[in-house]
């Protein structure tokens, strides 16, 4: 079984500028590409999983969130940094199982590359990013410094650079 670190995009990967859709406005937060490669290195599979309600409220088309998902995947290749592939919710509301903090797009990954929890992380910017760690065995990392919500699963951090930093203590300490 493969391990994997799921990771929210907008706030978590790029600088989250609401409803990002043009690449004109793509701008990776500081240290995440190093991260990314550690990760990659460490043996972890690269998830990206996404809610994306713009398409819903017509702020813009899913060719539009395709290329923009793209654009960030041929990027980070150009650092050598292979993101496995990339989930995103359309909708917006209730009505699917795909809206985080639902968790259809974590099992659809699961599924797709044999992914064992008990050895995955999440990281993202707002806690519904980190809904799999209170139903499964993932460990996760919010990148919010506010005080609000731990559990023993969930530990909070400045950055996914500082995330990363974490994995690799609990990589070194088995």
């Amino acid at each position: 079984m493969n391990k994997a670190v799921f990771l929210d995009r907008d706030g978590t990967i790029n600088v989250d500028k609401d409803y990002l859709y043009k690449k004109e406005d793509w701008e990776f937060i500081d240290g995440v590409v190093d991260g990314l490669q550690i990760l990659q290195n460490l043996g972890y599979k690269l998830i990206v999983i996404s809610n994306q309600s713009g398409i819903a409220r017509g702020y813009y088309t899913r060719e539009d969130a395709d290329k923009i998902f793209e654009y960030m995947v041929n990027e980070l290749k150009k650092y050598g940094v292979i993101i496995d592939k990339y989930y995103y919710c359309p909708h917006i509301g209730n009505e699917c199982n795909c809206r985080k903090p639902k968790l259809g797009l974590f099992y659809q990954a699961q599924k797709d590359f044999d992914i064992d929890f008990s050895k995955s992380y999440a990281i993202g910017d707002k806690i519904r990013d980190l809904s799999i760690c209170e139903k499964e065995q993932v460990k996760g990392f919010l990148l919010d410094m506010v005080p609000e919500i731990e559990s023993k699963n969930i530990r909070k951090c400045k950055n996914l650079y500082e995330a990363v930093n974490l994995i690799k203590k609990d990589e070194q300490n088995g």
